[in-house]
């Protein structure tokens, strides 16, 4: 394990602050994490639905998803997600936390669609932060664009798979008579999110993030480049089930920090989306299943039903090649994980690389390259890797190869320390 500056984490009684506190170090935080997340032993195949339902598994870029799975589940393919999601429909997929698109199971849904969704029209608008401008233009409120989205959707899209650009222009044509002269002029007006995009078209591609939190839309199976949306309750079959607001919120809640733990309200804010004083209605709903923790006069908070995992977590080994925005490296507190000094190399806004999980420390970052059926691995370890790991490397790869569709793989190590 890597040596951080914050050794030891202190972890308060349970109902009193009296009394000697135990005393937890960074190691076990991460080993705590990395077994939240199944990166200590790969489950089996079978339990890919739960693995994905531990904290929803991002797939942007595209694929990434895939690899992560992999990584936490035996004899991943792209066969076996497809049949998931397209045939057995037990996987779904739709933009849920930071407005990203998620795989998790459908069984699960509520959790990641009414447990995501925030409580008021300030905080959702934090969610898909950027639309402001347009419906200021607009004199139009985010509530009642989304309403008059929904109320038109059903007509756009019944039994019809749309990208959302196609989507997203058919809604702004509907939608466009019903406003007043002033507004249908801002509406068909060039707007500045795009070359040639209708002000209006844009609105509706935000709200389209409010309509999948809402369970109205998901994503089908991706045709070519294309990801293109659904009517859920067509595409399942069925409605989402009504849940309790509330209850959903505080079981994703629960698994966040069952898999960010110890962590605070500004790391949940910052992991869902919105802004920290947007989380109470989260936060509050467990405030009696919480313990504080004391990191070098830091204070965050664990499950208390985790205490004795987090005291004694089983240790990871070997490696694993994490790809970008794996649900592991979307912690808040990163330098938990990695030293400051590699953050810039680790987290990029553009072109994020991979990252190299080596007996569970992030020892580096990867990238691909393809040519026809040959892929080649760019390689940048932090430290060096023995002969073992290497070795354990070299198998991670090839089946990375096989996931993106190579016959070949060539690893490169582009510095000394690999």
């Amino acid at each position: 394990m890597p040596n951080h500056r914050c050794g030891r984490w202190i972890l308060a009684p349970r109902k009193s602050t009296d009394g000697p506190a135990a005393a937890v170090h960074t190691s076990d935080v991460i080993a705590f994490r990395l077994h939240a997340h199944h990166l200590a032993t790969r489950q089996p195949a079978d339990g890919l639905l739960a693995v994905a339902g531990a904290c929803g598994i991002q797939n942007s870029p595209p694929g990434s998803a895939l690899l992560a799975l992999h990584a936490r589940v035996e004899d991943v393919t792209q066969g076996r997600v497809d049949h998931l999601v397209g045939e057995e429909k037990s996987l779904l997929q739709t933009w849920c936390m930071r407005g990203s698109p998620y795989f998790f199971p459908t069984a699960d849904a509520p959790v990641f669609t009414t447990g995501v969704l925030p409580t008021t029209e300030t905080a959702r608008l934090h969610l898909i932060s950027g639309v402001e401008g347009a419906l200021s233009t607009l004199g139009m409120g985010l509530d009642e664009a989304v309403d008059l989205t929904i109320e038109e959707i059903g007509a756009v899209h019944a039994e019809r798979q749309l990208a959302i650009n196609e989507l997203g222009q058919k809604l702004a044509d509907r939608i466009a008579p019903r406003l007043s002269p002033a507004q249908r002029t801002a509406w068909q007006a060039a707007g500045p999110y795009g070359r040639n995009v209708p002000l209006g078209e844009a609105v509706v591609h935000f709200c389209v993030r409010m309509l999948t939190l809402r369970g109205i839309v998901c994503f089908a199976p991706r045709s070519g480049n294309k990801a293109p949306f659904v009517l859920l309750e067509e595409w399942l079959g069925r409605p989402l089930p009504q849940v309790d607001p509330d209850r959903a919120r505080a079981t994703l809640l629960r698994r966040y920090l069952r898999c960010y733990g110890p962590s605070t309200r500004k790391d949940f804010a910052a992991w869902l989306g919105v802004l920290v004083g947007d989380v109470d209605p989260w936060w509050t709903t467990l405030e009696g299943e919480l313990t504080p923790v004391e990191c070098n006069g830091s204070r965050a908070w664990i499950l208390t039903d985790d205490l004795d995992t987090l005291r004694s977590p089983p240790e990871a080994r070997g490696v694993r090649l994490l790809p970008p925005s794996d649900p592991y490296t979307q912690l808040r507190d990163r330098d938990t994980i990695v030293d400051k000094k590699h953050h810039r190399d680790v987290w990029k806004t553009v072109g994020a690389p991979g990252t190299v999980l080596a007996d569970g420390a992030i020892a580096g970052i990867w990238r691909p390259r393809k040519s026809g059926r040959k892929l080649t691995l760019s390689v940048e370890t932090f430290r060096p890797l023995g002969a073992g790991l290497r070795k354990q490397l070299g198998a991670e790869a090839e089946h990375v190869a096989e996931l993106r569709g190579a016959s070949t793989v060539q690893v490169e190590f582009d510095n000394a320390a690999g």
